[in-house]
């Protein structure tokens, strides 16, 4: 392998400064979202006009809107610019927080989570961290952002009860408010300015793409899983909290002291599952067996929730097989999904979170008012056995990886000719140049291919 190779493994400054300055964001907002999580239920009652109903919708009212805007954000991320979306985005969330934080009735509280979840910079900032990094990189940057989210939701767990404990429901918003205005500085003064914006069909949605995407059955199913699994987080939150209280006798100040090593234990669990599932290849197994836990830990809510043993070992259960689908369905959208068509993929599949994540809360809430704590967990196990069953006759996704490198300038014979000679090369999988972007997207099987050969047809700057 050249010297000029090796360079090409390394990341730069800029790349370095845009994985860090966006994750930081990306945690910023997420902390933010998921602090009220773990606390909403407890200390709605103090609002007035609160109703079982209501107190589920202000928890989920963000993913309604958060769905709605963040194609759209991104989109207009590509003529407008990314700094100014993202920084308008920020500005929605705090206004959003402030809202929330001044209002003493219920629906104020629902206008302001609204408000915050308008303000969808997540496609932005991805088109973003595109930008600023080089195609080789680009996967990197994606998963440091990744590890963000999934870190920021433990964090939310155990800061929501300590903050909540000392400043109440307005104690929450304001900090949100203060973590949305950092994020506008690290924008401002952290993040680099990309030399050129463009589009990026594995970072960015592509409308001309929607319908193929939507079409695809495969990713579908991974679309639908992505809305259950946070259906059920919503609506689980709306009683849960509750039951550790009422039920088990965990005065509200105390359940960080839950929270915390249920989540190390999770984390912990799942770490050789995620490892059997990418190095073993037993992506399909691991995927039914998490889905599986969930299910075993709905079932167990539904029996042990007056208990606190009961509640915190099926708590440990649940965000065990919880983590590892938050892991494993991104990977599988990425492995199904066309090489030149993630973006749009992962766009849909967002926007399906997003969405299920309003309708548990909303259906939680309902549920609970109507037939109280018992039912909202039955429902829980339901529509995660339906998953299961829908789950289980997909295909077992190919363990295929994305590969972006640039081209020179090509004409449209060239660049056919150049497709069919990729695809010679032992490892390649699938190749669609992009001339108009000086990219080819690749699906690649790592343990086949035959780097050395793939640079140096494309004659690119990698040798």
């Amino acid at each position: 392998m050249s010297e000029a190779v090796d360079d090409q493994s390394r990341m730069n400054k800029i790349e370095k400064k845009a994985a860090v300055s966006l994750a930081a964001i990306f945690a910023m907002r997420m902390i933010g979202l998921f602090m009220i999580l773990p606390v909403f239920s407890l200390y709605a009652e103090e609002l007035s006009g609160s109703t079982p109903f209501l107190i589920g919708l202000a928890i989920s009212a963000y993913g309604l809107t958060q769905a709605i805007f963040q194609i759209p954000f991104g989109l207009m991320s590509d003529r407008f610019g990314r700094k100014k979306m993202i920084l308008v985005g920020l500005a929605l969330f705090a206004c959003g927080s402030v809202v929330a934080a001044l209002s003493q009735s219920i629906e104020g509280v629902i206008l302001g989570r609204a408000l915050q979840g308008s303000g969808a910079i997540a496609a932005a900032v991805m088109a973003l961290a595109a930008d600023l990094t080089r195609e080789e990189h680009r996967t990197k940057v994606m998963a440091t952002i990744g590890i963000s989210i999934g870190m920021s939701f433990g964090i939310s767990m155990i800061l929501g009860p300590v903050i909540a404990q000392w400043g109440g429901l307005s104690g929450l918003f304001w900090l949100t408010m203060v973590l949305a205005l950092g994020g506008v500085l690290v924008v401002l003064f952290f993040v680099p300015d990309p030399v050129q914006s463009s589009v990026h069909r594995d970072a960015g949605t592509i409308p001309a793409q929607f319908h193929s995407v939507l079409k695809n059955s495969e990713l579908l199913r991974l679309d639908f899983g992505i809305f259950i699994l946070h259906l059920i987080l919503t609506a689980g939150f709306v009683v849960l909290p509750l039951a550790l209280r009422d039920e088990a006798g965990l005065i509200p100040g105390d359940h960080w002291l839950v929270y915390l090593p249920v989540m190390i234990v999770a984390v912990v669990a799942m770490i050789p599952l995620v490892i059997l599932a990418e190095k073993r290849r037993k992506m399909k197994s691991v995927f039914l067996t998490a889905i599986t836990l969930v299910i075993m830990a709905e079932l167990g809510f539904m029996q042990f929730h007056t208990s606190l043993a009961g509640l915190v070992f099926f708590m440990t259960v649940f965000f065990t097989g919880f983590n590892l689908l938050e892991a494993v369905l991104p990977s599988m959208i990425s492995k199904i999904a066309p090489a030149d068509s993630k973006g749009t993929a992962m766009g849909v599949y967002s926007s399906s979170q997003f969405l299920g994540a309003f309708v548990g809360g909303v259906s939680g809430g309902y549920l609970y008012g109507e037939k109280g704590v018992g039912a909202v967990f039955l429902l829980c196990a339901i529509v995660m056995i339906v998953w299961l069953f829908v789950a289980s006759s997909m295909k077992p996704p190919r363990h295929f990886s994305s590969l972006l490198l640039k081209i020179e300038p090509l004409n449209e014979v060239e660049a056919r000719l150049l497709e069919i000679e990729l695809l010679k090369i032992s490892g390649v999988i699938e190749a669609s140049l992009q001339t108009a972007e000086l990219t080819a997207y690749l699906k690649v099987d790592n343990d086949l291919l035959a780097r050395e050969q793939l640079y140096a047809l494309v004659r690119s700057d990698k040798v």
